[in-house]
């Protein structure tokens, strides 16, 4: 089935929060994950792995961070991650069973890139259905904003950051557009369109 369709969020909301309130789950190779249907409603639970293995629709939570000057915080992707040396949205992960997509974000966070104490809002959803790194990667993207001024602490799963403008963006997926990888096109299109080139084409996107 083609997903095409955009769930945007009329409110928005801003949360501050101490990570010392919350209790963090240790890293696991599999874990229980809910499957929703189109509109965001739970249908069942699954583990990760079975959910890869047969493309059910299951929630993940995405986030961009912006410092006080505007710029979008990047990182370029570990060479074993979906979009390998390539610059994505720095913080991205599933939403665990049970948990809700604030306390995700809060852990995904914290787990990515060190940020422990930040402010954020909600975006909006959109559903980014692939297949790539042998597994079929239907997610429910839960999309948000952090702003911080924060150093960030990687994790194994990026190998560095870069500060953009927004004009480096446009600019850069103009020249080079290999720079960045098919996950953060997706949100680009589909939450930032203005700062695609006007020549933009689906180059690095492949819809289901």
């Amino acid at each position: 089935m083609h997903y095409s369709m955009v769930y945007l969020l009329i409110h928005t909301y801003s949360i501050h929060f101490k990570p010392s309130a919350l209790c963090y789950n240790l890293p696991m190779q599999d874990e229980m994950v809910d499957i929703v249907d189109d509109q965001d409603k739970i249908i069942g639970s699954i583990s990760k792995i079975e959910a890869h293995k047969n493309g059910s629709l299951h929630r993940t939570v995405i986030s961009e961070i912006i410092d006080s000057q505007g710029r979008f915080i990047l990182v370029k992707q570990a060479s074993d991650r979906q979009d390998a040396g390539q610059y994505v949205s720095p913080v991205g992960g599933h939403v665990q069973s049970g948990e809700t997509a604030d306390d995700a974000l809060k852990r995904e966070a914290q787990e990515e890139t060190g940020l422990q104490d930040f402010s954020f809002h909600l975006v909006g959803k959109a559903i980014f259905n692939r297949t790539v790194i042998g597994r079929q990667e239907n997610h429910f993207f839960i999309l948000y904003e952090i702003h911080s001024d924060e150093k960030l602490v990687l994790n194994h799963e990026s190998i560095e950051y870069r500060a953009f403008t927004k004009d480096e963006i446009t600019e850069a997926i103009a020249k080079t557009p290999e720079m960045f990888g098919a996950a953060y096109y997706y949100i680009l299109e589909q939450f930032y369109p203005a700062l695609l080139p006007k020549n933009y084409q689906h180059r690095y996107m492949k819809f289901f």
